[in-house]
């Protein structure tokens, strides 16, 4: 759902691409494109070998408004004792701006010597020569639905791994179809969606399923997400694009899963009606509208890995200790029905917003009005020039998951028996596009540097199943991204809920 838009604040603007992207295909730049590459500090003497890359890490799109907060967030590990980050470069189109991201992400300590690159989507060989020099690339560059793919065929080619921040669930599909087997053979790891909400919600499902100790089992998890702040919350400007975009091409979503073979589906006890589409929260006065977000694609894409192999994915040179602890880890993750809602004061706010993506969205003319006036359509909440450093600064998330299941799996197998368990877990931190989203997706990176045997040799996939048996929650904890439990309790007396008992177990409540 919340992507950055490295791509915004371009020479050119994004509504060309966007109109070239509906009429035809996007035509390349013919613009010649300048590297600046920093020579290998350890040249490899045998001109057989592979050479080592010069980069643990690049983070293209640097400028853009994440992107410079992803390198805030990565100075912060760079040459520290303790953390397997020795060295990284950014990249980008344009110097200057380059330059200019670095100074403001060091602040207010001098720019350390990070070598800036220019890369280009539309410049395939750009890339390719940026993917040839380093062992990931953190790509902060979107809509991905436009300028994605070149990325990661680029990595895919080269061998190196893809880490980015999409959040739509056509472009992630297609980049599985595509270039899922060429990246197993070149040992290419690209996972998409290593971002806000997208672990957070991988990792908080995952988190609640820990939590349902045999021989009770988790059924179904919802999941409520709660944006606060004392300043007026302002969006990122590439998650009101990409769910324009997402909105436009929904057709192709379904054509391209309705064309693929059908993957294992997880079996998941018991029977749970779909929930109404707003539930009125009294006790805590909050509205709760299911979001059609990536969250609950992404949730679904780990657990048919799961169904494949309940074991999950072996890394590339485990050791026996190491696979017992995967194995372990997966053991505790449970199938279950997920959705994910969206609280609100205003329920008016919530259906406006959701009402003008789903109707302006399908046609041409109502997509240039979304694009070229955002505030307006979004009621505020996204404008082109971001938000204040203080507005980042003020706004925290907080997502509750009540999960709800049987005290005894016995049960689940019942007739129509309800749940007769509630565990409510939470996910917290801070504001979830600039901040949380940075934290992430270098967590990630480290993940890759310090436990690169211990993950798959290659391949295009979710966060969840890759990332889930690592380490990345005590990472996040340690970086100011919360998992707590907040109750366990039986849901029902004498097998009835009222209302009361609904509401009076919703973590707002406390």
């Amino acid at each position: 759902m919340w992507t950055t838009n490295a791509a915004y604040k371009r020479n050119r603007t994004i509504l060309p691409k966007i109109l070239d992207y509906f009429g035809h295909h996007p035509t390349i730049s013919n613009r010649a494109m300048s590297q600046m590459p920093s020579p290998n500090p350890n040249p490899n003497p045998n001109p057989n070998a592979i050479p080592s890359p010069t980069y643990d890490v690049i983070i293209l799109g640097a400028s853009g408004f994440t992107g410079k907060y992803v390198i805030r967030e990565a100075l912060k590990f760079l040459n520290v004792p303790s953390s397997p980050l020795k060295n990284f470069a950014i990249a980008g189109r344009n110097t200057s701006k380059l330059s200019q991201a670095l100074q403001w992400a060091s602040g207010p300590n001098s720019p350390p010597e990070i070598p800036i690159l220019i890369a280009d989507t539309t410049d395939p060989a750009s890339l390719r020569h940026l993917a040839s020099q380093t062992k990931i690339i953190l790509n902060c560059v979107g809509p991905f639905r436009l300028y994605g793919e070149p990325v990661v065929e680029a990595c895919v080619d080269s061998g190196c791994d893809y880490l980015d921040i999409c959040g739509e669930p056509e472009f992630m599909e297609r980049m599985e179809v595509k270039y899922h087997d060429k990246a197993v053979v070149n040992g290419s790891l690209a996972v998409s969606a290593c971002g806000f909400d997208y672990i957070p919600a991988e990792l908080g499902w995952m988190f609640n399923s820990r939590q349902w100790m045999p021989p009770a089992i988790c059924c179904k998890v919802e999941a409520y997400i709660s944006l606060e702040s004392d300043k007026r919350i302002v969006g990122n400007l590439g998650t009101y694009e990409s769910a324009v975009l997402g909105v436009a091409n929904a057709d192709k979503l379904q054509e391209l899963r309705r064309s693929r073979p059908k993957r294992p589906r997880p079996v998941i006890p018991g029977t749970f009606p779909n929930g109404p589409m707003v539930n009125h929260l009294k006790k805590v006065g909050l509205w709760a509208v299911k979001l059609p977000s990536a969250d609950a694609t992404v949730v679904w894409r780990t657990l048919s890995c799961l169904a494949e192999d309940s074991r999950g994915l072996p890394g590339v040179n485990e050791s026996t200790e190491q696979i017992e602890k995967r194995e372990a880890f997966w053991s505790t993750i449970k199938p279950a029905h997920f959705g994910m809602n969206i609280t609100s004061n205003s329920l008016l706010g919530v259906v406006r917003f959701i009402t003008f993506i789903a109707l302006f969205g399908k046609t041409g003319i109502g997509r240039l009005l979304l694009l070229n006036f955002p505030s307006v359509f979004s009621l505020g909440f996204f404008r082109k020039k971001g938000p204040t450093k203080d507005e980042v600064a003020s706004a925290t998330f907080k997502m509750w998951f009540v999960g709800q299941g049987f005290s005894d799996g016995s049960l689940a197998s019942q007739g129509n028996r309800k749940p007769d368990m509630e565990i409510i877990t939470r996910v917290m931190g801070p504001e979830i596009g600039y901040l949380t989203t940075p934290i992430i997706l270098v967590q990630c990176a480290l993940i890759l540097l310090n436990e690169r045997d211990n993950l798959p040799k290659g391949g295009v996939f979710p966060p969840g199943i890759v990332f889930g048996p690592t380490d990345l929650q005590d990472r996040l904890q340690q970086n100011g991204i919360s998992f707590d439990v907040i109750s366990k309790k039986p849901v029902y007396r004498n097998g009835c809920p009222s209302n009361q008992e609904r509401e009076a177990h919703f973590p707002g409540s406390s």
